[in-house]
């Protein structure tokens, strides 16, 4: 395969209420061979503190003109060139930064220019039907009558932003609709969809004060969490050891999702939805399955996927037909070592030893593999990896729910109603699929995990 070609790294500087802001420190951010592709800025932690003041001092946004904004912002996102980056640009960046197979920022295109109007019209949808809609400051007429309004619990909102899909910056968008200000922190692997994002939303009018852009390490988040009212952090346990006991955050953790296939389910006919729901997006979405569990003998269903799985091509994360997701060549060999120790006791089918694909050029695309496990609840079926992984253990009714517990995505091929209505009703399990649908499935609008606005939003008494 011949190399990329290298170009100047892209200057990637804070949005702030002011404009854009050009810290005297700096970050590389570097492609998946390790070569320098951006120089991102790093915001020092008086100047997050600042900018937080600065956004909590503005007029919050106008419910409906908002919401206008928001949906003209997703169409320029998909497809208006932005800071001199185009679309095109942006799907390239996000391949050789992030490592996502490139119909995954594609299709990031296609979801921002319909879902964000879909998110700023389900915005007023969260509300309690049994609450008036009223927007804090909107100079509404005062109340005639005893009632309840929906109303913000702060004014800025945090975001410590991921950098494995582009499509959880589609939610932040949510908290602009209801009155928020949004500062965000973008993930050093994919700055690129926030900065984009944030570039659109002003192009599209949106006030600079009420949405900023704050690059750093660890230091800027936890300074960022601090000022701001509530937060919404991404990231795996580590996060939600660092996070998970503060109220003011809602952590988005590991997703946990699993693959039940009951006894009788037609799992041959399946096959190609079971296996897009391990490896959409390159298989490093909280949504992508990482447990399949099956109602008898798995190791035919194990078998049948593995062949396929198997089959899928080793590409740089910038070709058209890839699928996988592709690391600098150092880290492929570390988590190939991971997945062996994680791996010990249980069948490969697809293992460690055929993990790194070298491409020759500094990265590696990083194989799918799949295990066996002869207990449900061995806890290595919550072992989530970043590139297509999964863990195959037989099931019986005996089990019952314990092992599809704490699955932010459940797909089930069953027949058996009663087992699908315990899944729903289940407060672990937040989405449910039926069959056709992978776990990877969104819809702009419907919750993902709860609704934002349940975070973000309260009932107030009005009692005139």
């Amino acid at each position: 395969m011949p190399a990329t070609t290298a170009s100047a790294p892209r200057t990637l500087n804070a949005l702030v209420p002011s404009g854009s802001y050009a810290p005297h420190r700096r970050e590389t951010v570097s492609d998946v061979a390790g070569r320098p592709f951006a120089d991102l800025a790093r915001m020092p932690r008086l100047a997050v503190a600042r900018t937080v003041e600065e956004m909590r001092r503005a007029d919050a946004p106008s419910a409906d003109g908002t919401r206008e904004v928001i949906a003209a912002a997703g169409r320029l996102f998909a497809t208006a060139t932005l800071d001199g980056e185009g679309p095109e640009d942006y799907c390239h960046a996000v391949a050789r930064t992030a490592g996502l197979p490139l119909t995954t920022p594609r299709a990031a295109l296609r979801l921002f220019a319909t879902g964000a109007a879909a998110i700023a019209d389900g915005a007023a949808g969260q509300r309690p039907t049994a609450v008036a809609a009223r927007h804090p400051g909107a100079g509404e007429a005062p109340a005639t009558a005893p009632g309840a309004v929906w109303t913000r619990r702060g004014d800025v909102l945090a975001v410590l932003a991921p950098g494995n899909h582009p499509g959880p910056h589609l939610e932040w968008l949510t908290a602009l609709a209801l009155g928020y200000r949004v500062a965000v922190r973008p993930s050093r692997r994919d700055p690129f969809t926030p900065a984009r994002l944030v570039h659109a939303l002003r192009a599209a009018g949106l006030d600079p004060a009420h949405c900023a852009l704050v690059p750093g390490g660890h230091e800027v988040g936890d300074a960022l969490v601090a000022a701001a009212d509530r937060s919404v952090v991404f990231g795996g346990d580590d996060v939600v050891r660092r996070y998970g006991a503060d109220t003011s955050v809602f952590v988005q953790g590991p997703g946990r999702s699993k693959i039940l296939l009951s006894e009788g389910a037609d799992w041959r006919g399946h096959l190609d939805v079971i296996e897009e729901s391990l490896t959409s997006g390159g298989g490093l979405g909280c949504v992508n399955a990482t447990a399949l569990l099956v109602e008898g003998d798995p190791r035919p269903v194990a078998e049948a996927l593995a062949a396929r799985l198997a089959r899928l091509p080793v590409r740089r994360p910038e070709a058209p037909d890839a699928v996988l997701p592709v690391t600098p060549l150092a880290r492929a060999h570390a988590l190939r070592d991971h997945l062996a120790r994680r791996a010990t006791g249980t069948e490969a089918l697809l293992g460690a030893d055929g993990l790194v694909a070298d491409l020759g050029d500094g990265s590696a695309a990083l194989r799918p593999a799949l295990h066996l496990v002869t207990d449900p609840r061995d806890p290595v079926l919550g072992a989530e990896m970043p590139f297509p992984c999964v863990w195959v253990a037989p099931w019986n009714r005996r089990d019952g729910l314990g092992p599809l517990r704490h699955s932010l995505a459940l797909m089930t091929l069953t027949d058996d109603a009663a087992l699908v209505a315990a899944a729903v009703n289940d407060p672990t399990i937040r989405n449910v699929f039926l069959g056709t649908r992978p776990t990877s499935t969104y819809v702009p609008g419907l919750p993902h995990d709860g609704h934002l606005a349940e975070f973000l939003m309260t009932a107030t008494t009005v009692v005139p």
